[in-house]
Order: structure tokens, then sequence, then C-alpha cells
């Protein structure tokens, strides 16, 4: 994979997905404070070999007394705590390599979060929006 291509894709994927909002938390969510992370690229990886990545938006809900002003500091330590475990145990669906698993990855964040900001300040993690960088080749072996 060329390195040209990710940095274009990281680039390009949140502009589509955010759309017109800048970003995707900048939206209140009707039941409280939340706080958005926007074009996270993970792997997708199997059998050894990386198949493909699949760029994640995701919503944070905030408890507690997190507020997004006090959240936005701490945005890119989540961050590199998901790639970090993106890459160290990949959410892979077995059967799709287009997609990632949601549920890994909420409490793979959920426990990097707990330390990170302190417990309680995330209450729940939704992935907003999956981009796949290739759309075919999806049938594992």
């Amino acid at each position: 994979m060329r390195r040209r291509d990710l940095i274009a894709a990281t680039i390009a994927v949140p502009t589509l997905v955010a759309g017109s909002r800048a970003r995707a938390g900048d939206k209140p969510a009707p039941g409280g404070a939340s706080v958005g992370i926007a074009g996270v690229g993970l792997p997708i990886i199997s059998g050894g070999r990386i198949r493909n990545y699949v760029f994640v938006s995701l919503r944070l809900h905030l408890g507690g007394t997190a507020t997004p002003e006090s959240m936005r500091p701490k945005e890119a330590y989540l961050r590199d705590a998901l790639v970090r475990a993106g890459h160290r145990t990949p959410f892979v669906v077995e059967d799709d390599w287009t997609r990632i698993d949601t549920a890994a990855l909420s409490a793979s964040l959920m426990r990097s979060a707990a330390s990170i900001v302190g417990r309680g300040a995330v209450t729940r993690i939704e992935v907003i929006s999956q981009a796949p960088r290739r759309r075919t080749g999806v049938a594992a072996r």
C-alpha cells in the first residue's frame, strides 16, 4: 500500500463523512454532551496481512463532570489509544473486510478512556460511520 494514498484517504474521508459539519461532535446529542472523533483509520488484518483500512467516525457520550471543552485536549490521546489497539488486536469481522467489530472497538476505547480521562467521563461510544478504503475482496479464506 502506498503511503501517499493512505495520507490522502486520511484527509479526504473525514471531509466526505462529515459533510458540511467541521467536526462530528459539534452537534450535541439529545441526551447530553458528546464529543466527536472523525476519520480514524483502522486496519483490517487477516492471515497476518493487512487486507483493508476502515475509516471510522465516533461519538463519545460524556458523563459525570466531563465537558466537551475539557475533552478536546484529550482527543489526540484517545485517537492514539484506538489506533494502537486496532493494530495490536484488529477489530475484524471474520466474513467481511469492509467493516469493523463495533462492540470490540467500543469496549477497547472505553477501557482506554477510563485511564486517559478518568472513570465515568465517557459513558458510551457510538460508531457513527464506517468508510472502507477498498470495497471489494471481502471474502475471508
